[in-house]
């Protein structure tokens, strides 16, 4: 079955990008010249998705304008030649049918994706995170709904991290079916010791899930942080129905860390066609007085 639908939760307040949160949502702080969000888009999109849901929350109108026709730019720009840049606009508005719902108070992920429930109807779709963008030559996107149409199974997005930064993220019990891909039959989230931990495999970003998820959710009490966790959730689905976790090639930029938002935009501010081998000198230099 053909993968039509994505949501991207995009409610939460960004703290660890104060002050800059305060007045800029997290999901529109650049890499270079474009939002982290239209990144999330456009790998939805690349993947086959047609039909995409931003949730959103209280101040994070400027996602909804960004992703709108804008006349006063398209007629300056057309005013002055610049046809392309116009059109480049006009591309961005265009890429997807993308609605928004705001989530009215924060009660976690996993709540963020129960609001989706009737928007997916009886399909299965594809969550990609809100501070997590991923670049690899093959979108990572298309590669997990690709998995899904082989299995029929939800997917997880997948990376080895460290045992210090597992503690952080969700532990996989793991058996590997191929190359890059594994059978997941159990996770935890945040696992502060060796022994809560099945193994330094985490989700990182990306989950393609069943309907059936909503069933679960709704019955998901409250877990780490008082939150309904989509972690719990997608548990229960791996303990009844069966995962799958895609380990992925590429980069991962955190955005919802300051680290993370600066390391993006070095890396990538190199290869922009626009200011990349000026920048790249720019840092030659500035590397010499570190």
């Amino acid at each position: 079955m053909k993968i039509k639908k994505a949501v991207i939760p995009a409610a939460g307040l960004g703290t660890r990008m104060l002050p800059i949160s305060k007045g800029v949502c997290k999901e529109m702080l650049p890499i270079t010249d474009r939002p982290a969000m239209q990144y999330l888009v456009e790998e939805a999109v690349g993947a086959g998705i047609t039909d995409i849901l931003i949730i959103t929350a209280r101040g994070k109108e400027v996602m909804e304008n960004y992703f709108d026709y804008s006349p006063d730019y398209e007629g300056a720009l057309l005013k002055k030649g610049k046809e392309s840049e116009c059109a480049e606009l006009r591309r961005i508005a265009e890429m997807a049918n993308i609605t928004f719902l705001r989530q009215k108070e924060a009660r976690g992920l996993g709540h963020a994706v129960l609001c989706a429930k009737s928007f997916v109807g009886d399909e299965p779709f594809l969550v990609l995170y809100g501070d997590d963008i991923i670049l690899s030559e093959k979108p990572t996107a298309l590669s997990m709904c690709e998995l899904y149409e082989e299995f029929g199974r939800g997917v997880l997005a997948s990376q080895t991290v460290s045992e210090e930064d597992i503690r952080r993220y969700s532990s996989l019990k793991i058996e590997p079916i191929r190359d890059q891909v594994f059978a997941v039959s159990d996770m935890v989230e945040k696992p502060q010791t060796k022994e809560a931990r099945f193994s330094c495999q985490s989700i990182l970003g990306r989950a393609l899930l069943p309907p059936s998820i909503f069933d679960i959710l709704e019955k998901t009490e409250p877990g780490a942080g008082g939150e309904i966790q989509l972690t719990d959730a997608m548990r229960v689905l791996a303990q009844t129905e069966g995962m799958l976790a895609y380990e992925f090639e590429g980069t991962r930029y955190d955005m919802g860390s300051k680290l993370g938002f600066l390391t993006a935009n070095v890396t990538q501010g190199v290869l922009h066609p626009e200011c990349g081998e000026e920048f790249k000198a720019f840092l030659k230099e500035f590397a010499k007085t570190l």
